[in-house]
């Protein structure tokens, strides 16, 4: 069996990205018994130098459409910046990744495979192959800040458990 780049790429960001999607669900459950306020969640830290709940989701819509996005223009930058963020912009970027990735078509992302592409923030230039930039910093990245959703929700009260997580919860 072979691994194709959209398996990879576009099967792994769907599932994590409507999993994330069913865990704000499960806050908004919360927050309807008063277990947490979503809006104070948004800005949320569990330390001062961390950056915030908002950003968080920002990075797994980021790092799923735009890494898409970025291996097609052979270029990814980080995510631009967002004033203003409520909760209702979070779960609605969440549901524009969804979309996204459910309208991309497996051979037009296969064809990118191996395809030299870079990282460039600020003077920061980092050469990659689409296949390399995929699996050591976007899939990483991006698990990474859905891992930080599912724990600072579940810090602060959310019933969830590691079927959430995998998207397998009922």
């Amino acid at each position: 069996m072979s691994l194709s780049l959209y398996d990879s790429s576009v099967g792994s960001y769907l599932r994590t990205v409507s999993a994330t999607q069913a865990i704000l669900g499960k806050a908004e459950q919360a927050a309807a018994e008063g277990v947490l306020d979503l809006e104070s969640t948004v800005n949320f830290r569990f330390h001062d130098d961390m950056l915030p709940f908002s950003f968080q989701i920002v990075s797994v819509w980021h790092h799923s459409i735009g890494a898409i996005e970025g291996m097609k223009a052979k270029l990814f930058q980080p995510p631009p910046k967002m004033p203003e963020v409520t909760w209702d912009t979070l779960t609605g970027l969440l549901q524009e990744a969804s979309d996204y990735l459910a309208a991309q078509e497996q051979d037009a992302i296969d064809a990118l495979a191996g395809q030299d592409m870079q990282f460039k923030a600020g003077s920061l230039e980092l050469p990659f192959t689409t296949d390399s930039f995929l699996l050591s910093f976007s899939l990483p990245n991006f698990y990474f800040h859905a891992t930080t959703t599912y724990t600072m929700l579940r810090h602060l009260g959310v019933p969830l458990g590691k079927l959430d997580f995998l998207g397998l919860s009922r």
